[in-house]
């Protein structure tokens, strides 16, 4: 049965085509690769043939749990999970569903939590780092996610996050070079939260990933001056702020 990124392209999950091309067997069959084919050997039970799809390949949950257990580390494991939210390829009872029918399974715990937070409009692993890291670590409010907006020129997209009480538009930026259009169209979008009465922050890997406690201090500041009383919490002993 076809599965893992060979799955992930039939589900629409990868916009480029795979290779190798990755079949799943039972354990206890025996076979040997050939050029541009990578097997992999499965103890829990596969779909029958007949059961689904054409050609037979494995859910998307079950790709995606897959995926997750190949992946080098936490962060691309977590980045499949929220790149299917993103897609609306799955929901959180399906996936926890899947989740726990193996019984072995790495960083499950944190994946539960990503499922979760996928399901509530995390849809990527920046996204999910901000909400656990600099938000729900050090006690931020909670943002509204994937809100929908319209620019001025009629074009729609989503607000990563909005704390629409204090008029503050966060914008997660994941890629890791820009090119001009990208930067010309994150400007047009913060002069429509301006346009719109919203003061618009941006922050990338480097914010988030690097520097998570000044990054929400940063942000607590701005939310206070527009009348947030929260108090701000360390995340940990060695928290600077």
């Amino acid at each position: 049965m076809l599965s893992h990124e060979t799955a992930a392209e039939l589900h629409g999950l990868l916009d480029e085509p795979s290779a190798p091309i990755h079949v799943s067997i039972p354990a206890e069959r025996r076979a040997i690769a050939a050029p541009g084919l990578r097997i992999h050997r499965t103890s829990r039970a596969l779909d029958p043939p007949e059961a689904h799809r054409d050609p037979p390949h494995t859910t998307i949950e079950e790709t995606l749990l897959d995926l997750a257990t190949t992946a080098v580390d936490l962060d691309v494991a977590c980045g499949w999970i929220t790149g299917a939210f993103a897609r609306e390829l799955t929901s959180e009872p399906r996936l926890l569903n899947a989740l726990s029918g193996r019984l072995k399974m790495r960083w499950r715990a944190e994946l539960a939590d990503v499922v979760s937070a996928g399901a509530t409009g995390d849809h990527s692993v920046l996204e999910y780092r901000y909400t656990r890291d600099v938000e729900r670590a050090h006690g931020l409010p909670s943002a509204i996610r994937q809100v929908p907006f319209q620019d001025p020129n009629g074009r729609r997209g989503r607000r990563d996050r909005v704390y629409q009480e204090y008029r503050v538009v966060i914008e997660l930026d994941g890629k890791l070079a820009h090119r001009s259009e990208d930067g010309w169209r994150d400007k047009a979008r913060d002069r429509a939260a301006i346009a719109a009465g919203m003061q618009p922050l941006r922050y990338g890997w480097a914010d988030v990933y690097g520097n998570p406690c000044v990054t929400a201090a940063e942000v607590a500041r701005i939310l206070r001056q527009n009348g947030w009383k929260g108090t701000l919490r360390r995340c940990s002993p060695d928290c600077p702020i």
